[in-house]
Formats: structure tokens, C-alpha cells, sequence
């Protein structure tokens, strides 16, 4: 038995199996809604419920309250099918949904970039090149059944000459897979990735400026979506706000620094919150989410694309529309919840 899903306004549908959440469904059958952690914490597959009804499974508050419940607002993610069910959802394209493969990688390099930041490459088949889009990410597959997700550093077109992915992993103390990844992992270890998932990616068919912006490593695919803009010769106008507590957790500044260079319509502007007097840092101070909003007081004509700790996405979705005008739907955000935010707000 399966339910039928159709989804406003673009009129396309798909089915649901019993039991199945509606995300499943779509991604299994090329459906592009949006969408961040699967998990029911993040609310980026946050949308409105026209008709039928669903159950929803486990989820965050902050993802969807009991108020917009009542409202009529669902998680894809975690709502299951009781009947035929319409939804109202933007970013339903063809083109967002790329075939999601297993494959073996190996571990081709491990780089310390910061006192807790590792930048690791994974090499994959030669004959099996990922399609994605910069900006997405990927799942490890642990021996226990357990996943991890990562955003890709590098973007697509880097494959072509050596297939293979940038993974940035933050040190997570008791984290069970960035303990191994900081203490036993080698080269040439393998590792099982599933992917591509997520829909944060650059929207090509808009001539907006955008703003850029990231919390620590959030910067990985911002990182991906610059090299792909830089390939693609995408020329509007794009600041790139990137924060942390201390200089040094700015990890990748030469690289943003030689961008800036090759590129004129890309502009950095490094925060950092908790700087101390050994840093020596001259620069913006404070929160990174409230500097684009001194420096951008009015966003209604903007594209953001914000990725990071929950907290900054969070509260630069919400500022920015209430107090700078930015339109709800040019507001595009990877949320990096962990396993232990899972935990606590579960």
C-alpha cells in the first residue's frame, strides 16, 4: 500500500510507502525538496501541510513547534503518510537530484588545519565519479549502522583529473567518529560514503548579490560553492562573512585571501568572537551573524547562504527576515547539528 504526494505549486507527485517519511520517499524517487540532516533537527524541510494527514516521528522543537504544527506545517523528514497528502514546498526541481550512490573511498590525506580541525581527502573509484552539487554532502558509514554527514570542501568539477572528496571535521570530544579520525586514522584506510543529500546549493538562475556566510567548519561548502562560482565565471556581486571564536579556528585564510584576488566580486570579512590579547586581532569582533546585519541593514534585494553551528543559522534565519527584509525563501542554510545536540535536545 502507498500513499499519493503531491506538491504545490510545481504539481508534481510522488508516492509515499506506508511507514515511509515523505524526504525518503522523494529522494528515493529524484524529488528535489529541501532538506538538511534527515534527523528532524535542523526544519530546513520545514512546509505546509494543504491536505491529508501524517504522523510525525521523533523531532526537534526549534525544527517545528507545536504551534506550527497546529498550523499545519510538517517535517518531510520524519512525517509519515496516514492518507493522500498535498504539500506546499518551494525548491521542487529535476535538476537538484542526483542519483545517491554507496561507494568505498580511501583516505588519501590527513591534514591538521587548526588545533581541532582536520581537512581529510578521500580518493574514490576511479570509474565512479560523484555527481553533486557544490554544496552538498555526504554520509560516512560506520562498521555499527551508525552515519556521519559532511559537507564536500571542493567542488565537482575538481574530480575530473582525481575523483575524490574534501571532507573538514571538527574535533568533538567522545565523538565516535572524529576520535578515530584525530587519533588512530591512517592513509589509505577505507571508508564507505553514501551521498549526494541536501539541497543547499547556489541557486545559478538568480542574479542576486549574496552573502555567504559560515561558523567554523560551515566553511567547507561555502568553500565548495566559491570554487564553483570561480569555474563557472559566476560574477554577482558576494561577501563572505566567516566566523570563530579565535583567529586561528579561521583556518583556510590564505586560501580566501587568493580568491579574493583572482576573484573582484568576492569580498571577505573575517569575526571572530572570542579573540584573547596574545591574538593581536585587529579585525571584527562580536557575533558573525549580527556583522552582516550592521553592515547589511537591508537584505530584501539579497541571496544568503549560511552554514554552520545551529545557533548561528538559527538566529541569522530569524534576524535576517525580521529586521533586514530578507525574503524567506532567498535564505538558504546547511544546519551542522551533532550527534550531541542531538542527544541533549532529545
Amino acid at each position: 500500500m502507498s500513499f499519493n504526494v503531491t506538491v504545490q505549486p510545481s504539481g508534481r507527485t510522488f508516492t509515499a510507502k506506508v511507514d515511509e517519511a515523505l524526504l525518503a520517499a522523494a529522494i528515493r524517487q529524484g524529488i528535489g525538496l529541501p532538506y538538511g540532516c534527515k534527523d528532524g533537527a535542523c526544519g530546513s524541510c520545514k512546509c505546509k501541510k494543504l491536505e491529508g494527514t501524517v504522523t510525525h516521528g521523533a523531532h526537534q522543537l526549534k525544527a517545528l513547534s507545536p504551534e506550527e504544527e497546529t498550523n499545519g506545517f510538517i517535517l518531510t523528514c520524519c512525517a509519515v503518510a496516514d492518507t493522500d497528502v498535498v504539500i506546499e514546498s518551494r525548491q521542487v526541481t529535476d535538476e537538484s537530484a542526483f542519483p545517491i550512490k554507496k561507494m568505498p573511498s580511501r583516505v588519501s590525506s590527513l591534514v591538521r588545519a587548526s588545533r581541532d580541525v582536520m581537512i581529510i581527502r578521500l580518493q574514490l573509484p576511479a570509474s565512479e565519479l560523484l555527481k553533486y552539487h557544490a554544496g552538498q554532502y555526504v554520509e560516512i558509514l560506520l562498521r555499527d549502522g551508525d552515519r556521519r554527514a559532511y559537507s564536500m570542501g571542493n567542488a565537482p568539477h575538481t574530480q575530473v583529473d582525481a575523483p575524490g572528496l574534501e571532507l573538514h571535521i571538527r574535533y568533538m570530544a567522545g565523538g565516535k567518529f572524529t576520535e578515530h579520525v584525530f587519533g588512530p586514522m591512517k592513509e589509505k584506510e577505507i571508508l564507505r560514503i553514501e551521498g549526494p543529500y541536501g539541497s543547499f546549493f547556489l541557486r545559478e538562475d538568480s542574479n542576486k548579490p549574496m552573502v555567504l556566510l559560515a561558523s567554523g567548519t560551515g566553511f567547507a561548502p561555502i568553500k565548495a560553492l566559491i570554487e564553483h562560482m570561480q569555474y563557472k565565471n559566476i560574477t554577482r556581486p558576494a561577501v563572505l562573512y566567516w566566523g570563530g571564536r579565535r583567529p586561528a579556528d579561521l583556518y583556510m585564510t590564505d586560501w580566501i585571501l587568493s580568491k579574493v584576488a583572482a576573484m573582484p566580486h568576492l569580498t571577505y570579512i573575517p569575526v571572530v568572537s572570542d579573540a584573547l590579547p596574545e591574538d593581536h586581532w585587529t579585525g571584527r569582533t562580536g557575533y558573525v551573524h549580527m556583522a552582516v546585519l550592521e553592515d547589511f541593514p537591508d537584505l530584501s534585494g539579497y541571496q544568503v547562504y549560511a552554514c554552520g553551528a545551529p545557533i548561528v543559522v538559527d538566529s541569522a534565519r530569524a534576524d535576517y527576515s525580521a529586521k533586514a527584509a530578507l525574503p524567506a525563501e532567498e535564505f538558504y542554510a546547511d544546519s551542522f547539528t551533532t550527534e550531541a545536540d542531538k542527544a541533549k535536545a532529545g
